[in-house]
């Protein structure tokens, strides 16, 4: 989020700057009841601090890997199915990581191996064997 000397009242064009962000992308957000900024004399959004605080949630938790309605539903102190939703995502990102580090030894296997056809290391396949088991 870039800085700014205000304390807000701010605009959407002043958020979305901020926050490095299109403005139909917090147009979107308000529409599917993620956030709900104020709405000054002229019907023009008027964002305050909590406003903000709930956008850089929302930013931290996209970046997360999490879906608008996973969001939804961490952002809601009353959803009945919270916590399994983030014992879900959880389990999500133990997944991510553990491919993760199966690319990252496979890429760093790759890098140093001296076979012309790297398809055919047999130190190297064993980094694909659970992908192409039952073939």
């Amino acid at each position: 989020m870039k800085s700014s000397p205000s304390f807000g009242p701010w605009s959407v064009g002043q958020v979305a700057e901020r926050f490095d962000l299109p403005t139909n992308v917090l147009r979107h957000w308000e529409s599917v009841g993620l956030i709900n900024p104020e709405r000054d004399s002229a019907d023009r959004r008027r964002y305050g601090r909590e406003d903000v605080v709930r956008i850089a949630v929302i930013q931290r938790s996209k970046a997360a890997g999490m879906s608008l309605d996973q969001i939804s539903t961490l952002l809601d102190s009353e959803a009945p199915d919270r916590h399994a939703v983030l014992e879900g995502h959880i389990a999500e990102i133990d997944r991510t990581i553990e491919e993760m580090q199966i690319s990252r030894a496979m890429t760093e296997h790759a890098l140093h191996c001296r076979a012309h056809d790297i398809a055919q290391c047999p130190r190297f396949r064993a980094h694909i064997d659970d992908l192409v088991a039952g073939f």
